[in-house]
C-alpha cells in the first residue's frame, strides 16, 4: 500500500505536512487514521512495528549518507485519539534526514488528537535534520490537537538539526522537547509558529549540555493573532564548558497574548550560555512602505507575516 491509494484529503495533508505528491524515495511509514498506510525499510534504514504500545522503531546502520525517512501521520476521522512512540536508533557516521508530521483534518463535531513521542539515539559523528511540521483543517466544531514529545540524546561530535513547523489550523498544542548533549555535539532548533483565533500553543524545551564544547541553539519565531495565546519556554542546562543560545522573537496581533520565559542555568565556570527574548508588533511604516507599492493594508501584513515565519 501506499500514499496513492489514499483520498483527496488524506493526500493534501501528507503534501501539507511532508511535502510528499507520491510514495516517497527511501525508507518511510505512513500512518492514517491508526493504521498503517503503507511501510518500506531499506538495505541501511529498517523500520520495525513495536510489540508492546503502538508505534515503531526505526534502526539507521552506522555509515549511512545521503539517505531519508519519512513518517507522516494522517487523521481525517472525528473523535480520534491516539499515542504513538516513535523510537530512531541512528547509528555512528550516518548522515540522514528524517520527515515527520501530523495532519488531521477534522470535519466533525468530536475532538481528534494525536501525541507523538519521539526518542533519538544519535550516535558518534551522526548527522541528523529532523523535520515536523503541524497542520490542522477541517469545518467541524471538535478540536484538532497535537502534543509531541521529542526526547533527544547526542553522542559525542554528533550534530542535529530541528525544525519544527505549525503555521496553521491546530487547536491546541503542547510541545516537549529535551535533549541530552555530550562532548562536542551541537543541536540547532528552528521553530515557527502561527496561532489565530483562540487557539493555544504551548513550547518548552529543556536542552542540558553534558560534555565540553557542546553546543545549542535554541530560537523560535511565532506570531500569535485574534484571540490566541502562545507559551515559549526554553531552558538551556550548562554542566561543562559549553556555549547555548535560546532566542524567542514574536509578533503580536489583535488580542494575542505571548508569555516568554527563557532559562538559563550554568553549572560549570566556563558555560557560556545567552538568551534573548522580543515581542512586538508589526512596525506601521512597514505597513505603510509595503502599500506604496500598491499592497491593501491586509496584503501587507501577510506580507511581513509571511517573510518573518520563513
Amino acid at each position: 500500500m501506499g500514499v496513492l491509494q489514499m483520498d483527496e484529503i488524506q493526500k493534501r495533508l501528507l503534501r501539507e505536512i511532508a511535502d510528499l505528491h507520491s510514495v516517497p524515495e527511501g525508507a518511510y511509514n505512513i500512518r492514517s487514521n491508526s493504521e498503517a498506510a503503507g511501510r518500506r525499510s531499506t538495505a541501511n534504514i529498517d523500520i520495525v512495528s513495536k510489540t508492546d504500545v503502538s508505534g515503531i522503531d526505526i534502526h539507521i546502520k552506522p555509515g549511512t549518507k545521503k539517505e531519508s525517512v519519512h513518517i507522516p501521520v494522517v487523521l481525517t476521522k472525528t473523535g480520534l485519539k491516539e499515542t504513538v512512540y516513535n523510537d530512531f536508533y541512528i547509528g555512528e557516521n550516518a548522515d540522514v534526514v528524517i520527515v515527520a508530521g501530523c495532519g488531521i483534518d477534522n470535519c466533525g463535531n468530536q475532538d481528534s488528537e494525536h501525541d507523538g513521542i519521539h526518542r533519538f539515539y544519535v550516535g558518534k559523528n551522526a548527522w541528523v535534520k529532523y523535520v515536523e511540521k503541524h497542520y490542522g483543517s477541517g469545518s467541524g466544531t471538535g478540536k484538532r490537537i497535537l502534543n509531541p514529545g521529542t526526547e533527544v540524546h547526542m553522542e559525542e561530535n554528533s550534530f542535529m538539526e530541528m525544525e519544527m513547523v505549525q503555521i496553521k489550523g491546530v487547536d491546541d498544542t503542547e510541545r516537549t522537547t529535551t535533549a541530552a548533549l555530550k562532548s562536542g555535539a551541537k543541536l540547532i532548533v528552528r521553530e515557527r509558529l502561527m496561532t489565530h483565533a483562540e487557539q493555544r500553543a504551548i513550547s518548552t524545551y529543556v536542552v542540558t549540555l553534558d560534555g565540553e564544547n557542546a553546543s545549542a541553539d535554541v530560537v523560535s519565531r511565532s506570531v500569535a493573532r485574534d484571540d490566541s495565546f502562545q507559551k515559549f519556554d526554553a531552558k538551556i542546562v550548562g554542566n561543562a564548558p559549553c556555549s547555548g543560545h535560546t532566542e524567542c522573537d514574536s509578533i503580536i496581533m489583535d488580542n494575542g497574548k505571548i508569555l516568554a520565559v527563557p532559562g538559563l542555568e550554568a553549572n560549570c565556570v566556563d558555560a557560556a550560555l545567552v538568551h534573548e527574548a522580543a515581542i512586538g508588533k508589526i512596525a506601521g511604516e512597514q505597513i505603510v512602505k509595503l502599500m506604496t507599492f500598491g499592497l491593501t493594508e491586509q496584503e501587507a501584513e501577510e506580507q511581513i507575516i509571511n517573510g518573518f515565519l520563513k
